[in-house]
């Protein structure tokens, strides 16, 4: 198995390792384009996110200015939006589900070190998957660690570090990120009702 491989599986690998460094460079010349491409050519920044991530779905977006470490080990669903100044670690897979919200200067990691040092100093790494569901908001500042895994149609609040798995639809937040609540269907009735009566006044 190649340290490549090893990597992405979550298996202790060597980090300087050629395969590695040549996906790590592609990554950041495509990454280097994205950033760059005017705001108005929407058309441009689709493709080289294409080009860039193992998977994206239709009407999915990110702002500028966004960083990742490979690119490949990224799959975002349909009608997801990142918001500004994002960054992915993404040495393992890291998969976003449909209609997912990410607050601006969030980050996700999913590469982690050996606890001891020796290990550590002599160029070994790890890494973990990460997994965001369907429907999740995540707030600005969120920190995602290693590992995790957040529920379908929960919100984490901002500045929040989840350090351990998300239930679905709850409210959490804090560091580390607790549950607060669960979602309920008193939300889904009161925001319903906010919207219909917003198209009634406007007679949409």
């Amino acid at each position: 198995m190649t340290e490549l491989e090893l990597m992405n599986k979550g298996e202790l690998h060597y980090f300087d390792d050629k395969e590695i460094n040549e996906l790590a460079f592609r990554a950041q010349e495509l990454v280097e384009k994205y950033n760059s491409v005017p705001v108005n050519d929407e058309e441009t920044r689709a493709e080289l996110l294409k080009e860039l991530l193992g998977k994206v779905g239709g009407w999915s977006a990110i702002k500028p200015p966004f960083h990742c470490d490979y690119g490949k080990f990224i799959e975002i669903g349909e009608g997801s939006f990142l918001n500004y100044d994002c960054i992915i670690l993404d040495a393992c897979k890291v998969k976003i589900g449909n209609h997912v919200f990410i607050g601006p200067r969030t980050c996700i990691y999913s590469a982690t070190h050996p606890i001891d040092v020796s290990v550590r100093i002599s160029g070994y790494d790890i890494s973990k998957p990460v997994t965001i569901c369907d429907n999740v908001w995540l707030g600005g500042n969120v920190i995602v660690n290693p590992g995790v895994t957040v529920g379908e149609g929960s919100i984490i609040g901002s500045g929040s570090v989840i350090t351990k798995d998300i239930p679905p639809n709850v409210i959490a937040a804090g560091n580390p990120c607790q549950v607060i609540r669960e979602i309920t269907e008193e939300d889904k009735k009161y925001w319903e009702e906010k919207r219909d009566k917003y198209l009634k006044e406007r007679k949409l």
